[in-house]
């Protein structure tokens, strides 16, 4: 049963550590060759950095120009695919959530927060607070000196508070922050039951929840009913197996719960205005 590829940490090392983390330098990576990736997802977080290139980058579906002062960060279970002309600089950086966040639940949100926008243009002086913190990174890793990894634990949370202050609002009311969380968290657990739970009222009893307050939090952050969000991502994972695989349309309804896949069908074609099979011939 065909499967969409999976990718594992890009590493120059062959430690343990290097098993949850990476930080390239991206014309080294490239060595004066276009890097053309294609379709594929991560069991990681992915970090594109990128100080001056050109290129092409298609995040679930949603195509992104690359040029300069661009960051892109992908996160586990997002399929993406590439294109980066010979030349560019900057950095990759890869890392594991339990690399980062293990324990610690202010990890947890920062990473949350700022993995939430796949794409972050950035001006000049924005960029070089980033790239400069990523540069320190890059130099901890290489040399590897006595407890480099709680050097770069510290500066990777320097450089998630840099790229959400270059991104996001200066100020976030504490209660608009709460109700992101919630999305948060309802994101995280569509993503873990699709294929069992496809009610409102399911995700809302595992938030503690009724499923009026679940539909507030989504129309307040995402202008849609939670009936809608939980669609949206049944008809995303079916566009990443159609477009990434060669499994068969009963396989994937199968993989989403669905055990008729005549209704499958019927939804999709009614959310994208193709059915299943269509779709996949006229996007590949």
């Amino acid at each position: 049963m065909d499967r969409i590829p999976i990718r594992h940490i890009l590493t120059a090392y062959q430690q343990d550590y290097s098993q949850h983390f990476s930080i390239r330098d991206v014309q080294s990576l490239l060595d004066g060759k276009d890097m053309q990736q294609e379709l594929h997802r991560h069991n990681f977080f992915y970090v594109l950095v990128i100080r001056n290139g050109e290129g092409h980058h298609e995040i679930d579906f949603v195509s992104y120009p690359v040029g300069n002062h661009t960051v892109f960060f992908i996160r586990p279970g997002q399929v993406h695919q590439l294109f980066l002309k010979a030349g560019a600089t900057g950095y990759l950086m890869q890392f594991s959530e339990g690399f980062y966040a293990t324990h610690d639940q202010h990890s947890r949100q920062l990473l949350r927060k700022v993995s939430g926008i796949n794409y972050h243009p950035l001006d000049e002086d924005k960029f070089d607070n980033i790239s400069g913190v990523l540069k320190y990174i890059f130099r901890e890793y290489v040399r590897r000196q006595k407890k480099y990894e709680e050097v770069i634990h510290a500066n990777m949370d320097i450089f998630f508070i840099e790229l959400i202050r270059a991104t996001c609002n200066d100020s976030l009311e504490t209660e608009q922050f709460h109700i992101q969380e919630k999305l948060d968290t309802l994101l995280d657990l569509i993503t873990l039951h699709i294929a069992e739970y496809k009610q409102v009222a399911q995700y809302a009893a595992l938030m503690h929840l009724s499923p009026y307050q679940l539909n507030a939090v989504t129309k307040q952050t995402l202008d849609k009913t939670c009936s809608e969000v939980i669609n949206d991502y049944i008809i995303l994972e079916a566009k990443r197996y159609l477009l990434a695989t060669d499994e068969q349309i009963n396989n994937i309804a199968w993989r989403l719960g669905y055990e008729d896949v005549s209704y499958f069908i019927r939804l999709f074609k009614k959310q994208t205005g193709h059915t299943p099979d269509m779709f996949r011939k006229n996007l590949r």
